[in-house]
């Protein structure tokens, strides 16, 4: 694996991003802890659900690196707490080698990536890295304009909008939409969508990408002309809706 880049990230207003770290590993979250300063990043850990939850609304965090299993309640719970506040924030899984259901859900359940234990403090930088460009966290480019039709989206401010109406995706979604207008009138299977989006074999779990072109079009299609097709045993295209 190659090293991370080591330009610096930051937020758009050039003042260091913020991570969560949640997990009840003291040992670990003081690893992850010196890892993530490296990179120039305030950190904040916890090691309870309830805790994560009250530092999240303290710190407003940019991402946050969410062990599934705590003390009082699970990963998927502390995520949807959060969330009723931060609907936007990236959530990175930390689970078990084996506990391939745990990886399922927490992804089908909003979450934008994970990593087994045990891992390596690199891929997990690099992992987070990616994911703080992509939900438009860190500092803004000029000339990132996608423009498909009457969709628009940013690919640094992460602002997405339809006919003039902002749209709100998670990091997840936004990738997604983002290779698809990347690739405007292509036909993408599922296998290249799980390879760019997720960036390595889903196990077979293919169906996490009807998951998430359904969350997409709910939000880029309802009521509006569709522009995301589905072609019967080869893929998705996007393609400008017509009245």
């Amino acid at each position: 694996m190659q090293a991370p880049e080591r330009d610096p990230l930051t937020r758009p207003d050039g003042t260091p991003l913020r991570i969560l770290t949640v997990d009840d590993e003291a040992s670990l979250t003081d690893l992850l802890g010196m890892a993530l300063r490296y990179e120039g990043w305030e950190v904040t850990a916890a090691d309870t659900g309830l805790s994560a939850v009250q530092a999240a609304r303290d710190v407003r965090p940019d991402a946050i690196v969410l062990d599934m299993m705590l003390p009082d309640f699970d990963g998927l719970e502390v995520m949807r707490r959060i969330r009723t506040e931060q609907p936007q924030v990236p959530v990175i899984f930390l689970t078990a080698r084996d506990a391939v259901d745990d990886r399922v859900h927490g992804l089908t359940a909003g979450g934008d990536d994970y990593v087994t234990k045990p891992f390596s403090l690199e891929e997990l930088v690099a992992r987070l890295r990616g994911l703080l460009r992509r939900s438009g966290a860190t500092t803004v480019r000029p000339d990132s304009q996608l423009v498909v039709g009457d969709l628009s989206l940013d690919e640094d401010s992460h602002e997405v909008t339809r006919g003039g109406e902002p749209i709100q995706l998670t990091a997840t979604e936004f990738e997604l939409l983002r290779y698809l207008m990347r690739n405007p009138r292509r036909v993408l299977s599922k296998a290249q969508i799980l390879d760019r989006v997720w960036n390595y074999d889903f196990g077979g779990q293919a169906n996490v990408v009807e998951l998430y072109i359904s969350y997409l079009r709910k939000k880029i299609d309802s009521g509006r002309p569709p522009m995301i097709h589905t072609l019967r045993g080869a893929g998705y295209v996007l393609k400008p809706g017509r009245a």
